[in-house]
Parts: C-alpha cells; sequence; structure tokens
C-alpha cells in the first residue's frame, strides 16, 4: 500500500514521552558509569576496612568487567528472545542486587564483596547491550542519532555523580563505603519500576510478527495513530536485516577471513579497541582515587580531586559529539594519542620527581625493628605494608621516621616496640587523623611538592581520550564493515575492548609495584605512541564515505584490480547471454 504524506510525529506530547522513555532506559548507562566510577574513591576506605592486598584490589575493581564481558554476549541472545525491555528491566533488578550485596558485606569476609562486584558487572553487561537498541528502535529517525548518545553522555554522568558521593561520604570511614556502593540501588529501582509503564520496542515486536502489538507500541511512542507507514518501513527494514543475517557468527567470521577489504577493516577495528584500552583510560576511571592518593594526597582529598577528572571527561563528552562529524574520524583520532601521551608522560614525570625527591628518614629510633633501622627515604619506607612515614610538616624534607603501620587502621601509627625512654614522642603521629598540627602520618605516599601534576595529567589525559579515543572506536567500527559482517565485526571488536579493559584493570597495581608508577605511566605513554604510529599508517578518513566508498579504502591494489576484472567477466558473460 502506498503512502503519499509521512505522518506527523514530532508533536509536542510525542517527543516529551520518547524523552522521558529515552532519559529511563539511560538511567542503565548512568548505571554503568556509577558502578565503574565509584570503586575509585571506594577503594581508598574499602581495601583498609579489608586489609586488600593489591591482587584483591585488582580482583575487586577487575570482576566488575569480567562478568561485563561475560553478561555482554550473552545479553546479545535474550535481547532477541526475551525483548529489550525484559532485559532492561533484569537488568535493573541485577543491579539492585549487587548493590545490596556490596552495601552489607561484612568486613571479615571479603568474598561476598567479590561476589556483588560480580552481580553488578553482570547488571552492566545487559545494560550495556539492550540499552541503546532499545532508544535506537524506538526514536524517530530525525533524533535518533542525539538520543542514542544520550545513553554515553549518562555514562559519563554516572562516573562523574560517583566521585561526588565518594567525596560526600569520604569522612564516614567505618561505614561510608557502605553508602558509595549501596546508593547505586536507588536508580536501579527507579529504572525497574519505571518500565512497567513503557512499551516494548515496536521492531523487537514485528520481528516476533506481534503487528497489532507493534501498532499500539508505536502509537504510543509517537503519540499518533497514523503510524502506518512508519510500520511498513520497520516491516521492511526487518526483512532486509533477516537476509543480512543470513550467515551465523561462524560462517560470517570465515567469510571476512577470506575477503581482504572487510579482513583489514575488522584489523583496523580491532586495534582502536586494543590501543583505546592499553592506554590506560580505565587506571584513571577505576584507580584516579589511587593515583592521587600515592601522588601525595590524603584520602579525604583525593577522593574530592576524582571530581576533577571525571568533570572534564563530561565535558570534553560534548566536544567529540561536536567535532566528529566536522573533524573527522582519522584526525580527531591521532589528535587524540598525542594528548594521551603527552598526559602520561605528565604524570610519569610526576612521580619520578616525587620520587627522586623523596624525605629522608633523617631519625632512626634505637632498637631492632626494619621500619626503623633499614629504611633511608620516605619512598622506601612506605613501600613496605608494615612501615608507614611520620614526618614534621615545617622540615618535610630533613625530619622523618619510619615507623610501624597500625593494621586495624593504617591511617594512624602504633608502634609497641617504641619505648618511652626513647627521645621520639610516640604522641606526635598517634592520632586518629591523618595528621596533628605538626606532624603528618602516611602509609601508602610520600609528602612531595609535586603532586599537582598528578591532577594535571589526569585532567589532560581524559581531556584527551574523551572526544577522540572514546567514542571513535565505537563509531568506526559501526560503519567500515559491509552489512553482512557488521553484526560479527562489532562484536570481535567488542570482545577485543572487554578483554584489554580487564587485561589493564587487573594488572595495574602489579605494574606500579614492579616496575614503579613512573614506570608505569611511561609503559602507557609507550603503548599509546605505538598505537598511534599503527592507526596513523592503517586508518583511513571515513567521514562522509558511503559502503562501497569505505571498501575501496580497505582494498589492497592487487584485490581491486582483480575484483575489477571479475566484474568485467561478468558483465561480458551477461552481454553474450543477452546476445544469445
Amino acid at each position: 500500500m502506498e503512502v503519499e504524506s509521512t505522518p506527523l510525529i514530532n508533536q509536542s506530547d510525542s517527543k516529551c514521552f520518547v524523552i522521558f522513555l529515552t532519559c529511563m532506559a539511560a538511567l542503565g548507562g548512568l548505571l554503568f558509569g556509577y558502578d565503574t566510577g565509584i570503586v575509585s574513591g571506594s577503594m581508598l576506605l574499602i581495601k583498609d576496612d579489608f586489609q586488600l592486598s593489591s591482587v584483591w584490589q585488582e580482583a575487586i575493581v577487575s570482576a566488575t568487567i569480567g562478568a561485563a564481558a561475560i553478561f555482554a554476549l550473552i545479553s546479545g541472545t535474550l535481547v532477541d528472545k526475551l525483548g529489550r525491555k525484559v532485559v532492561i528491566m533484569l537488568a535493573s533488578f541485577v543491579f539492585t542486587v549487587g548493590a545490596v550485596v556490596m552495601a552489607v558485606s561484612p568486613t571479615d569476609t571479603k568474598e561476598v564483596l567479590l561476589v556483588g562486584r560480580l552481580i553488578v558487572g553482570a547488571g552492566i553487561g545487559f545494560a550495556s547491550m539492550s540499552v541503546p537498541v532499545y532508544i535506537a528502535e524506538a526514536a524517530p529517525t530525525n533524533i535518533r542519532g542525539s538520543l542514542v548518545t544520550m545513553n554515553q553522555l549518562f555514562i559519563t554522568i554516572g562516573i562523574l555523580l560517583s566521585s561526588i558521593v565518594a567525596g560526600a561520604f569520604s569522612t564516614d570511614k567505618e561505614n561510608g563505603w557502605r553508602y558509595m556502593l549501596g546508593l547505586a540501588a536507588v536508580p536501579s529501582v527507579i529504572q525497574f519500576f519505571g518500565f512497567f509503564f513503557l512499551p516494548e520496542s515496536p521492531r523487537w515486536l514485528i520481528a516476533k510478527r506481534r503487528e497489532k502489538e507493534a501498532r499500539s507500541a508505536l502509537e504510543r511512542i509517537r503519540g499518533s495513530g497514523d503510524v502506518t507507514l512508519e510500520l511498513n518501513h520497520i516491516q521492511q527494514s526487518v526483512r532486509e536485516m533477516e537476509e543480512e543475517n543470513k550467515y551465523n557468527f561462524f560462517q560470517a567470521f570465515l567469510l571476512i577471513w577470506k575477503t581482504q577489504p572487510v579482513r583489514r577493516a575488522l584489523l583496523v577495528g580491532c586495534l582502536l579497541q586494543l590501543f583505546g584500552q592499553l592506554s590506560g583510560i580505565n587506571t584513571v576511571i577505576y584507580y584516579s582515587g589511587t593515583i592521587l592518593r600515592m601522588s601525595g594526597f590524603p584520602s579525604d582529598l583525593a577522593i574530592w580531586l576524582v571530581c576533577i577528572p571525571f568533570a572534564v571527561n563530561f565535558l570534553f563528552t560534548f566536544i567529540g559529539i561536536y567535532a566528529v562529524e566536522r573533524a573527522g574520524r582519522r584526525i580527531l583520532t591521532l589528535a587524540s594519542f598525542i594528548g594521551i601521551i603527552v598526559a602520561l608522560i605528565v604524570l610519569g614525570l610526576g612521580f619520578w620527581f616525587s620520587d627522586k625527591h623523596s624525605p629522608t628518614i633523617a631519625h632512626h629510633l634505637d632498637n631492632s625493628s626494619i621500619c626503623h633501622t633499614k629504611y633511608l627515604s620516605c619512598s622506601t619506607c612506605i613501600k613496605d605494608d608494615n612501615c608507614g612515614f611520620c614526618w614534621e610538616k615545617d622540615h618535610p624534607d630533613t625530619s622523618g621516621f619510619c615507623l610501624h603501620v597500625n593494621k586495624d587502621n593504617p591511617e594512624r601509627y602504633a608502634d609497641p616496640g617504641v619505648n618511652s625512654s626513647t627521645h621520639y614522642n610516640e604522641s606526635l603521629c598517634n592520632q586518629t587523623n591523618y595528621h596533628t598540627k605538626h606532624y603528618g602520618w602516611a602509609n601508602d605516599f610520600c609528602p612531595t611538592d609535586y603532586s599537582w601534576m598528578a591532577v594535571l595529567g589526569l585532567a589532560l589525559f581524559v581531556m584527551s581520550f574523551a572526544p577522540g579515543l572514546g567514542p571513535n572506536p565505537w563509531t568506526i567500527n559501526s560503519e567500515i564493515y559491509p552489512l553482512w559482517a557488521r553484526g560479527t565485526g562489532i562484536s570481535i571488536a567488542t570482545a577485543v575492548n572487554w578483554v584489554a579493559n580487564l587485561g589493564v584493570s587487573f594488572s595495574f597495581l602489579t605494574l606500579l609495584e614492579a616496575i614503579t608508577p613512573y614506570g608505569t605511566f611511561f609503559l602507557y605513554s609507550g603503548i599509546s605512541f605505538v598505537g598511534m604510529i599503527t592507526l596513523f599508517c592503517l586508518l583511513p578518513e571515513t567521514k562522509n564515505k558511503s559502503l562501497e566508498e569505505i571498501e575501496i579504502l580497505f582494498m589492497t591494489e592487487e584485490y581491486r584490480v582483480r575484483r575489477n576484472s571479475q566484474r568485467q567477466c561478468t558483465v561480458q558473460r551477461r552481454d553474450v547471454e543477452q546476445m544469445e
């Protein structure tokens, strides 16, 4: 049936409903951002309460990523079988359960906290797949791009919100981390009950041959009874998609491998995701509080300073949305690498200067304690988990003690080995706070004049990453594959992203101990430099290119000649058949 006019779908009520629907769905993105970002601030308190080793800290952080990777793959099947709405509600339910489990975790059973992080990771996996699909399928065509980007925007809002919440509860040393982790249940509960009143995706209903329900859902979303034309378009699109998906994953992968330009496109797509993660972005998201703490800021201040890189990340996301269609994918990606390399060098130099100018141990107490007798500087003292540094604030470079740490409260000095006859007054550092009026105490950082370089480096890093290497791997992967290979190509590139993410987050603290903080950031800068050179050689500009033009960009000269020859033979054969 032909329809000459397009139905009116941009009514004000309809637009408000679509925006409400998008925001309700994008709460999944907010939870994604919050639960990945909150670990940065909460870990400063959790590691002391649970007395976590570096390996356990990495496990608590990385558990969420590993679970998210697995459940993102599972959700790909679930969104097709159960529907987009059901999977989003499942994600919000899982988020709620995970938040409650983490909030009530007993401090003598760190395994419970780990289970909570795994559950939250499952929620992230479900949300990361279902939310963008639901928004894209419910949004009107003319504002679809803007509404889909709201999910990414909500992720950055969630990350920023996590830093604010962490700062607000940072003074509660006993239960602050419980509130930080448990508050994630609030938006997830709102989303769960809110979705009872929202429709299923009309596109999914059409794919399931439930046309009557699809019409009702579309009429509700559009605020109009005249949706026949759009329904017809959806039905045609579903039929085309079924034709495009005639290959299963393994068949498509084999065909990709045999097709030179698509194989090269997949290589570029995977390298974009790989180097995006190996630049160290998630050390900033997951460990920024730890980085700032190591750079010389006390925990109370480090938690609040995390807001700076997270706020920059939020703001510069808008630049990426604006610039990607104007500057182009290639130049924005390469410029992003340059900024990231500079930022990592700034971070590395800050820790190098701090280490080289570490305060000396000017006072040694007369007993057999290793803390008192073995170490010569603050940087060597704090590397021992049993020791901490007490310094005179007015003379940090010339006066300091290496003392035993109170295992029940590492932010306090406690050394039963110090006898009352010593010339040192043990009450100077034996306080519930980090410092007294004249003395400071730290068990995992040294006082330094270079702390500002960590804040600057983190801010420069997200300032460079957010507009370029953050969104561009996803944008480029969505447009470099032919239709028959798009789902498989994006799935493989996404898997590379999750695996690299997991590897970086699980190795960061180990690298800090093995090659020092400055060595770790110099390593990331070196990897980023390799990534920049590699993509400079391989990444073409895809802006304003059709699928056919993009395919040509990835072809070798030999393949192009062979393809043209085959096409000429096909045309000649057709001409001969027509003449006969």
